[in-house]
């Protein structure tokens, strides 16, 4: 089947929005929507650690080690797109084209990424305790002591710095997501999930939901991370992932794309 074209990808995120509008009358099935893309995010980090920073020396070969990494935390976005949960990011631009063409509200978009942040956190939460710390399974060297590095450098970066990078993940977390719309095979979606995400992790961007495992886990592995800088970084990276998704992806895309009419 050939690919939808934009203004196809652009009327089906408007009729995806309209139903993640009301789940707001479900909270429980959206908490529970977020959460499985929290743990699936989790998940594509950890794996990311463990093929990206299993060197004696990471910093011989770090092309390798993002490439990597970058080729396995796709995982996250795969799962969450083909089994149907809510990700704060993706939903950044998902709810715009909707909201521009008066289909849901203000508040509609503000409750939708409220209630699925602190879903993903507390599906990132989880899993980094339960699936991380307690089975240990990051505890050998050398992906304990990655992990926590890479979690200091993150909550150490300036806040313009995490912000910009939290602009360009989501630019290109929210284009993977308009990629896999155009598709109806499992290949095509898989394949437009995997190309962008794997980008944004190689050139070492911030992803919200993705530092919500990395820098919470980390201290949990014993990282010196004091609390404001982890949520200082959380709040720059969502900041930056609403701005590249909403403005960069959701609206410039229900611009680009509307009917001529208009």
């Amino acid at each position: 089947m050939p690919l939808r074209s934009p203004q196809e990808i652009l009327e089906m995120s408007i009729s995806a929005a309209t139903r993640k509008a009301s789940l707001a009358r479900r909270p429980m099935l959206l908490l529970t929507l977020a959460m499985m893309a929290g743990a699936f995010i989790a998940l594509g980090g950890a794996l990311s650690v463990m093929a990206g920073w299993g060197f004696a020396d990471v910093r011989a070969m770090p092309s390798l080690q993002k490439l990597l990494s970058g080729l396995t935390f796709p995982i996250g976005l795969v799962l969450t797109v083909i089994l149907g949960a809510e990700l704060f990011t993706g939903n950044n631009a998902m709810m715009m084209p909707a909201f521009m063409r008066g289909k849901v509200s203000g508040k509609d978009v503000a409750l939708n990424w409220v209630a699925v942040w602190s879903g993903n956190f507390l599906g990132a939460l989880l899993f980094g305790f339960l699936l991380i710390k307690a089975t240990g399974t990051l505890d050998a060297s050398p992906f304990r002591e990655s992990l926590i590095s890479m979690a200091q450098t993150k909550a150490s970066l300036p806040w313009l710095t995490t912000l910009l990078r939290g602009i360009g993940a989501n630019w290109l977390v929210c284009l993977a997501v308009w990629l896999a719309m155009s598709a109806d095979t499992l290949g095509g979606k898989v394949l437009g999930c995997w190309i962008p995400v794997a980008a944004f992790v190689i050139l070492g961007y911030e992803h919200c939901v993705a530092n919500m495992f990395f820098l919470p886990t980390a201290i949990m592995l014993g990282a010196e991370i004091p609390a404001p800088d982890m949520w200082l970084n959380l709040l720059w990276a969502t900041v930056g992932n609403i701005i590249g998704g909403a403005l960069f992806v959701g609206c410039l895309h229900a611009y680009a794309h509307r009917p001529l009419d208009d």
